[in-house]
């Protein structure tokens, strides 16, 4: 990956999923910057206000209360200033439905989460790059990974 300073923005009610995500996330070699919210709302309300600056990426958590992730991800997708945001789908879920509605919905990469810290690494490890270059493309590639 390139030298640049990354802004992620990561959707997750579970404080300790979150914990274990920034801890993962400062082990590797990336400049990064996270901010972490707990709710879809959340993610919504601070993508509308913050639309002259958004992040990066986006790695959402797909079961959240008050809106989930499935639902976060088709507004995004369907606004036409979020549409490119490059969004990272993060499940305990390893269904072949939910990964399949992901796409549907826009989705590119899909994370099943894993419980290693090691394998967590990787994975956010592989993911940005691809988020980052390739989401752009309007092609039919998608992204499953897992540890």
């Amino acid at each position: 990956m390139n030298d640049k300073h990354l802004n992620i923005l990561l959707a997750d009610d579970d404080i300790d999923d979150c914990k274990f995500f920034s801890d993962a996330l400062d082990a590797l070699p990336v400049s990064t910057n996270l901010k972490t919210l707990n709710d879809g709302e959340q993610l919504m309300n601070y993508l509308f206000e913050n639309s002259d600056s958004l992040p990066d990426v986006v790695f959402l958590d797909i079961n959240m209360p008050r809106k989930n992730g499935l639902d976060c991800l088709l507004e995004i997708k369907t606004n036409s200033k979020l549409k490119d945001l490059p969004v990272v789908i993060l499940s305990t879920s390893n269904s072949e439905e939910k990964k399949n509605l992901v796409f549907k919905q826009g989705g590119h990469i899909y994370i099943h989460k894993p419980s290693d810290f090691g394998q967590l690494k990787q994975i956010i490890l592989h993911a940005l790059p691809i988020a980052l270059e390739n989401i752009f493309s309007n092609g039919p590639v998608k992204y499953i990974l897992n540890a």
